[in-house]
């Protein structure tokens, strides 16, 4: 089985060049597939499938089956980023989160980028992450956001430019980590002649992250992963990070606040808990400061944490900044707060709320992807090339009745990569979510998730809406392609 029929169809492609050369950086794998056997790369497909399902890899998709879980699509070829190309990367991403969090701190203090009229106030007091409760808080350490996930795609040009921001339950780690471990094992030759920076650390580096929250004098300080419970959709990540840092896992019926700190139940009795991973959502982290008739939650938590006797991350509140429409306003954060100009730019946005945005949205729907500012998973977006006229009037409507829940971008041409189908190769739309660990000074996960969207034509690569995944290798070498 070779790469001779592969076609980019003018698409930017992550391992071929528009002439269906393979890029530098890429020539190492394109060469290794191409001397496989007949057969041999579609036997090594089902043996990686095989070994996700013994690993319990898996998602659950609401509304489908009572949440029945589902395996975790994989395809067996790596996507491939040069290093050089990375750095730009890497430091685009540690700018941006920190502009981030002091956005994130001066919300919830003085609010100087509304007094110097950079962002819109009625946009931070209608978003709905925003929380009053949080106003005056101090987290620990000032950080706000641990662990954020920012959704990167490239265009035509082969640029990378950031989609959204993801920062307040971020998911996918795990999966980049089961990917890994699969690749390793279908091709640890060329795995290891290719160089391909670690990801391996991940959650060692995660639990540093948390430790680092814990207050001061603390010398060992207790961890626990919050989850929503075994029905929620990022379940098994939840149990799998846990695992790998070697903390508890924990629900909310675990825990329990005594005497002003919170504790574990366990069979020795109540022991004190410092930091907590929480993987629940704010509205149902504590009934009695947030939603009333939650069952997940804490009891009593968010005053124990106002009061500086347990560390949460990510903190409540940081869903501010995952919002659409903030989203829009992150490159002036980061001219704001740090003075530079981004490294990564944002994919051009329309905001409805704006009369002339709005306007150029409706007589052009057809040709946009249409998102709600706080919907997630592919859920709330119109792709307006890929979608019905009665779709399109559909959302006109939307966006007419409440402006302030929608943006629009145009529809781009997302990078490909090629996918095995079967008994050949087809290119198939990518994005990337590389994760950020931020403490005193922010680290990139080399590489992250690559998600595809395992539908021909789809631009949508959420596991949600039928997409899958590739190992991302980021590798030590030039491209000159």
């Amino acid at each position: 089985m070779t790469f001779q029929a592969y076609a980019t169809d003018g698409f930017y492609d992550e391992l071929f060049s528009h002439c269906s050369r393979p890029r530098e950086h890429a020539r190492l794998l394109v060469d290794a597939i191409d001397a496989l056997a007949v057969g041999e790369l579609q036997r090594k497909q089902h043996a990686a499938e095989r070994v996700l399902l013994q690993m319990g890899i898996t998602f659950n998709v609401y509304g489908d089956s009572g949440g029945a879980e589902r395996i975790f699509p994989f395809d067996v070829l790596p996507r491939i980023v040069p290093q050089p190309e990375w750095l730009t990367v890497e430091r685009g991403l540690s700018q941006r989160v920190i502009a981030l969090n002091h956005f994130i701190d001066d919300v919830y203090h003085d609010q100087r980028i509304v007094k110097d009229g950079v962002v819109p106030a009625q946009l931070i007091a209608s978003a709905s992450g925003f929380r009053p409760e949080c106003v005056g808080l101090n987290p620990p350490k000032g950080v706000w956001c641990h662990v954020t996930g920012s959704d990167l795609v490239r265009d035509a040009d082969g640029s990378f430019y950031v989609l959204e921001d993801n920062l307040r339950t971020p998911s996918g780690a795990s999966y980049m980590l089961g990917n890994r471990v699969v690749i390793k094992r279908s091709f640890p030759r060329l795995f290891a002649a290719a160089r391909v920076l670690p990801v391996a650390d991940y959650a060692n580096r995660l639990r540093s992250a948390l430790e680092y929250l814990a207050a001061d004098g603390v010398p060992n300080p207790r961890i626990v992963v919050l989850t929503p419970g075994m029905y929620n959709s990022a379940y098994y990540e939840h149990s799998f990070l846990a695992q790998q840092m070697g903390v508890e896992l924990v629900e909310g019926s675990d825990l329990v606040v005594d005497n002003g700190y919170v504790c574990m139940r366990t069979t020795r009795g109540l022991e004190r808990v410092d930091v907590i991973y929480r993987r629940i959502d704010d509205d149902f982290l504590d009934p009695t400061a947030f939603r009333s008739d939650s069952m997940l939650g804490v009891p009593g938590l968010f005053e124990v944490y106002r009061n500086g006797r347990v560390a949460l991350a990510n903190a409540p509140g940081t869903g501010v900044a995952d919002d659409k429409v903030i989203y829009a306003y992150v490159p002036d954060m980061i001219r704001y707060y740090l003075g530079e100009d981004p490294l990564l730019p944002n994919v051009p946005t329309y905001l409805c709320s704006r009369d002339a945005d709005r306007q150029h949205v409706l007589a052009n729907i057809e040709s946009l992807v249409v998102k709600a500012a706080n919907e997630s998973g592919g859920y709330g977006m119109l792709v307006g090339p890929a979608s019905t006229r009665a779709e399109c009037d559909e959302f006109r409507r939307r966006v007419a009745d409440n402006p302030r829940n929608y943006i629009a971008q145009p529809t781009l041409a997302l990078s490909r990569a090629p996918v095995l189908c079967e008994d050949r190769f087809e290119g198939r739309h990518v994005d990337l979510r590389p994760y950020v660990l931020l403490t005193d000074t922010p680290y990139v996960t080399p590489g992250g998730l690559t998600r595809v969207a395992l539908r021909k034509g789809s631009l949508v690569v959420n596991s949600s809406q039928g997409g899958g995944s590739k190992d991302t290798w980021i590798v030590p070498v030039a491209s000159r392609a």
